[in-house]
């Protein structure tokens, strides 16, 4: 049998070839040739910038990222699982129960689904009470489905991320309505139907409420598992997921316990393999673990090994000598974090008082149901102003303009050539518009400005509220009036949602001053509403 041809040690890989439609093949060799020149321009920059690769990562097996011979790992790990499970109090986690029903086990689905949508990007103690409010306001999924917007985001205020909120609501009415009131019963099924649901979810809330043999991917496993392959490549590229997805499943193929083994790999990653400081002497996997291996003194890692074309790894990165600290934290290799894009909104907090009683009153709108803070209230604003429309000048005539579309009897504004005719009783007198300075707050992809203003009306009747804005005509481009078909300028500015002239709908409402605070704002408004209570005190 002829010898197979030896490969030449490749250059490091460039960002180019981490593509999310390439191709999901690890083992692939025709991308040898395709990868060389950008390999090679890499290393040449690499060497420009002085540094040089300690550790060739390229130029290592590809057996290095696959992960078998488990069930020594997996006793180590359920070992360890099985003394730690208890130890943060999670009123979710729970054993498996073979004996439950499957009214039971949709139950636990329901209970695991609604903690892991809580947890993503938010810490376990912050949603600890959360949960428990939830559950005791909405124990099963059909109290959930039977509810509505307003109640959902009142108990989801403080904990970030609202879209969340929403897409549990409209999860649970898609799971009473299709599902006999219960989540679907695979991980499949709960990915395309359920909103707010992916692979990672899907996987948890399976293995952990039905003991499906379905793997998991967060941010902790994915940790843990670069660490344990030493697997150095671009994090979110296609073929790096691919080879974590490979190994997490690895642990959990033909397990008896799947959910505690997922459970018990996301809780390694979130206690002990942690982002900085890990504590690899506490790791039940540190004696398979790769990068610990790489770490001790009588293992060498530098210069390359040669190894069958077949063989190579093609997705790793080569580790230079400026960001080899010694340390497993070396894994994985970091992101360049992409920086926020940058607002500036016009926010108005704009206030009716009663001429005679002195009552205080603050107009509210609620976002649509998509998109950020989806159904959060807001006081009115134009968003995303730039060059001349965020001058002093334009800041002061946006209130205007604001009120026109949200009043039926709006003020005139000071450089209306032909006031509208005033109704006494009914148009507002606009007392004074203020600044109240900037609130910054910042998004995982939006670094926002809000330019907040104090506008104090005053009049004898609360002001009624617009009926007829459409939401085409509410639709908020870029703070642009949008034009229709024939070009002429539709009033669109405002709102992007149905105005009323009931004072409590659900789109627009007149609030007391006492119940601002208690109304379903975000964080961001909330610290608009301080900045703008300090002008008005300093103002008294």
């Amino acid at each position: 049998m002829p010898k197979r041809k030896r490969a030449q040690r490749p250059a490091p890989e460039s960002e180019e070839d981490h593509v999310d439609n390439s191709d999901s093949s690890y083992d692939e060799t025709s991308r040898v040739k395709a990868t060389q020149k950008t390999r090679k321009a890499r290393k040449t920059d690499h060497e420009n910038d002085g540094f040089t690769a300690v550790n060739n990562i390229s130029g290592h097996s590809v057996s290095m990222h696959v992960i078998s011979a488990v069930e020594p790992m997996r006793i180590a790990l359920l070992e360890w699982y099985d003394k730690v499970h208890d130890a943060r109090k999670m009123p979710w986690r729970k054993k498996f129960d073979p004996s439950l029903d499957v009214e039971g086990r949709g139950q636990r689905a329901y209970e695991v689904w609604i903690s892991e949508i809580m947890l993503q990007q938010t810490q376990v103690a912050t949603v600890i009470p959360y949960y428990k409010k939830w559950m005791a306001k909405f124990p099963t999924i059909k109290d959930l489905a039977a509810s509505d917007i307003e109640t959902v985001n009142s108990l989801w205020k403080g904990l970030g991320y609202y879209s969340r909120a929403a897409r549990l609501l409209s999860g649970a009415q898609i799971a009473v309505k299709e599902f006999h009131s219960r989540l679907p019963d695979n991980a499949k099924d709960m990915e395309a139907k359920i909103p707010g649901v992916g692979r990672y979810s899907a996987g948890a809330i399976t293995s952990i409420a039905y003991n499906h043999c379905v793997p998991v991917l967060d941010g902790n496993v994915h940790r843990l598992l670069s660490r344990f392959t030493a697997l150095h490549a671009q994090p979110k590229s296609k073929r790096t997921l691919d080879v974590l997805w490979k190994g997490a499943e690895s642990f959990i193929t033909q397990s008896k316990r799947p959910g505690d083994i997922n459970q018990a790999l996301i809780e390694l990653g979130s206690t002990v393999c942690a982002v900085r400081d890990p504590v690899c002497s506490d790791c039940p996997l540190r004696l398979w673990c790769k990068a610990y291996q790489r770490t001790q003194p009588t293992t060498s890692h530098t210069g390359a090994i040669e190894g069958d074309i077949e063989e190579l790894c093609l997705v790793c990165d080569p580790i230079l000598s400026d960001e080899d600290s010694g340390s497993v934290t070396i894994f994985p290799m970091k992101a360049e974090r992409k920086k926020p894009r940058e607002e500036l909104d016009s926010v108005n907090v704009i206030e009716w008082r009663n001429r005679s009683s002195r009552d205080r009153w603050f107009l509210l709108v609620r976002r649509p149901q998509g998109g950020l803070l989806a159904g959060l209230h807001e006081f009115p604003t134009l968003p995303n102003l730039s060059g001349a429309k965020a001058s002093a000048s334009n800041m002061a005539q946006i209130p205007y303009t604001l009120l026109q579309e949200l009043l039926m009897h709006p003020p005139s504004s000071p450089s209306d050539k032909e006031p509208m005719e005033s109704k006494s009783d009914k148009v507002p007198k606009v007392i004074q518009v203020m600044s109240a300075g900037d609130v910054v707050h910042v998004f995982s992809h939006i670094k926002k400005t809000y330019r907040a203003q104090w506008v104090l009306l005053e009049g004898d009747e609360l002001p009624q509220l617009r009926t007829a804005v459409t939401p085409d005509q509410a639709t908020r481009k870029n703070g642009n009036r949008a034009k229709n078909p024939k070009g002429k300028q539709q009033v669109s500015e405002v709102s992007e949602v149905k105005l009323n002239t009931n004072l409590q709908t659900s789109s627009a409402q007149w609030v007391p001053l006492t119940q601002v605070e208690d109304a379903n704002i975000g964080t961001g408004v909330l610290k608009v509403w301080k900045l703008a209570e300090k002008l008005w005190t300093t103002t008294r």
